[in-house]
């Protein structure tokens, strides 16, 4: 990545942290497109070059991070394949720069306001689109590292299918658990059981 595609991924992610941040301290409703621009330090214009709407900058967030489940994947060592999603997964649940930036003062207070953000009626177009976009590129990934069709085979599909729904489910269970479990925990858990009935090709 050149210097100028690192500023504008910077500037994507710095938007996208700055809509769920905002959202979740005030509400979908209570939150406009000039807040985000100005929290990220950029003007509504910028915004608009990024995003449609501040339902795909909130969302964005989560895309990314599924997308580079897939470079990840592409990018691993020669390794069963089970055991490079898991690495390829966890490494993209950890603190990254925009979280660590802006630390969580009250994490109750948080977990709440993450909760109320993600069950938005506004929100699940969005989240639905992205998880398609997401699956569709782990699916190619898997693809690549075993060697299968796209096309023709089941395979790649059907585990880009549970990579999602293990991220989901266990992103959906950390929200509701009190004291919340770890969500890389919850992964760990997820691709094992995962793992276990859906052997490689």
């Amino acid at each position: 990545m050149g210097l100028r595609e690192q500023k504008k991924a910077e500037t994507r992610a710095a938007l996208s942290w700055a809509a769920v941040r905002l959202t979740v301290e005030r509400g979908f409703g209570n939150v406009k497109v000039e807040d985000i621009a100005e929290a990220a330090g950029v003007s509504p214009r910028t915004f608009n070059n990024y995003f449609s709407s501040k339902g795909e900058a909130i969302v964005a967030r989560h895309l990314d991070r599924i997308l580079r489940i897939a470079e990840a994947l592409r990018a691993g060592p020669e390794e069963p394949l089970w055991e490079a999603l898991t690495r390829s997964v966890l490494a993209q649940f950890g603190p990254d720069a925009e979280a660590a930036a802006h630390p969580v003062a009250d994490a109750a207070r948080w977990t709440a306001g993450v909760r109320m953000m993600v069950s938005e009626p506004a929100l699940q177009g969005e989240m639905l689109r992205a998880g398609a976009v997401a699956e569709a590129e782990i699916a190619a990934a898997v693809a690549d590292r075993t060697g299968t069709d796209l096309r023709q085979d089941l395979y790649p599909h059907l585990v880009a299918s549970a990579v999602v729904a293990a991220i989901n489910a266990a992103t959906a269970h950390h929200l509701r658990t009190d004291p919340p479990v770890p969500v890389s925990r919850l992964l760990a858990d997820a691709l094992t059981r995962f793992a276990a009935g859906l052997s490689a090709p």
